[in-house]
């Protein structure tokens, strides 16, 4: 069985175009979305997207996607004013027909697959959709988290990030993200099949850029450079991201 793991689609159309097409022409027979389709520039078009592939799509949700829902209802957040702009704008776009999809996807997804075991699909741990570790975290600090998980492998996101590593006996392996990379410009994702890949699919980064910068979202000019043209590099997410990571 082959499966597509995409993550941190953030809203990017363009991105997940590209991937899409790169995803069907590996003849998958499955995809997993890994949450955090939202926020970002194009709300409801990649939900339409992916609700009209060929093949079966299991989603779960992230914590940008639950922070929208949040919204949607009204509810407090204690996220920075200048994040919540643009979470409040996606809760606005966003069609009634995805919130009710949406509000249905689970915080994890677990396959059985062969040669590859149990595999757990979360947005950030196992135990929720926020904490943060990298390919740098130091393997004590990620012992209690990923050792009662019931998983020989567990696939996460979240921090936008490919790597692949063990903790204890159990391989964990960062999908990185489709719409919002750290690192080199491009789209990325993940393909399970025989083994384990990690994927980078290349787009026109400036005909991206355009389409975004043509949409109402509030940030649409910073993420158009910071996050399609020149996104960070992964030394400096690295460094900034050391401080909130699992200790």
């Amino acid at each position: 069985m082959r499966i597509a793991a995409l993550y941190d689609i953030h809203g990017n159309l363009p991105a997940l175009e590209a991937v899409v097409a790169e995803v069907l022409s590996a003849r998958v027979d499955f995809i997993v979305v890994g949450g955090d389709v939202l926020p970002g520039p194009m709300v409801n078009e990649p939900l339409e997207l992916l609700m009209t592939l060929p093949v079966p799509v299991a989603y779960l949700r992230g914590n940008g996607d639950r922070e929208v829902l949040a919204q949607r209802r009204g509810q407090a957040s204690s996220l920075p004013e200048a994040v919540l702009e643009s979470i409040r704008w996606c809760a606005a776009e966003l069609s009634e027909e995805h919130e009710s999809m949406m509000r249905e996807w689970p915080e994890s997804v677990r396959l059985a697959l062969p040669g590859l075991g149990e595999v757990l699909f979360c947005h950030a741990t196992p135990r929720n959709d926020t904490e943060i570790f990298t390919r740098e975290t130091p393997e004590e600090s990620l012992l209690p988290v990923f050792g009662d998980s019931g998983a020989s492998l567990v696939v996460c996101g979240h921090t936008h990030m490919q790597f692949d590593r063990t903790v204890g006996g159990v391989r964990v392996v960062n999908a990185g993200s489709v719409g919002m990379p750290f690192g080199a410009a491009g789209a990325y994702w993940l393909l399970l099949a025989d083994g384990i890949e990690l994927r980078r699919t290349s787009y026109d980064l400036e005909g991206a850029a355009e389409r975004i910068r043509a949409t109402g979202y509030p940030q649409r000019n910073a993420f158009a450079h910071d996050n399609v043209l020149h996104p960070p590099t992964e030394e400096a997410m690295l460094a900034r991201l050391g401080a909130a990571a699992l200790r």
